[in-house]
C-alpha cells in the first residue's frame, strides 16, 4: 500500500522548536517532490513548504519562512519539517503529502500555547 504517516507533533510553548516527520511507503520516495500543508482550526488547508524529489529545490509559504526548514532522506524514505520560532498561530494539524497527485496521510496535531 502507497502510505504517508505524519508524527511528531505535540504542544509546545511559543517560541519553542518541534521537528515533524513523515514516513513514506509504498512508492519511490526518491522520484517525488513532497510538501506538507496543515490546517488550524475554522481556516483553509494551507500550504506550509514544497520540496523537490532532490532537495534542489525549497519553498515556503510567507506565513513560516524563515522559521520553518524542510527536508528530506531519501534513503530512509522520510520528509522531515523543522518548526523554530513557534507560534500560536501555527497551532494546526500538519500533513505531508505528494504534491504531484495529492496523495497525503493522516496528518499530527502541533499545539502551541503557554
Amino acid at each position: 500500500d502507497v502510505q504517508l504517516q505524519a508524527s511528531g507533533g505535540g504542544l509546545v510553548r511559543p517560541g519553542g522548536s518541534l521537528t515533524l516527520s513523515c514516513a513514506a511507503s509504498g512508492f519511490t520516495f526518491s522520484n517525488y517532490a513532497m510538501s506538507w500543508y496543515r490546517k488550524a482550526p475554522g481556516k483553509g488547508l494551507e500550504l506550509v513548504s514544497v520540496i523537490g524529489s532532490g532537495s534542489r529545490t525549497m519553498s515556503y509559504g510567507d506565513s513560516v519562512r524563515g522559521r520553518f526548514t524542510i527536508s528530506r532522506d531519501n534513503g530512509r524514505s522520510t520528509l522531515y519539517l523543522q518548526m523554530n520560532s513557534l507560534k500560536p498561530e501555527d497551532t494546526a494539524v500538519y500533513y505531508c503529502a505528494r504534491p504531484e497527485d495529492g496523495l497525503h496521510g493522516e496528518g499530527t496535531l502541533v499545539t502551541v500555547s503557554s
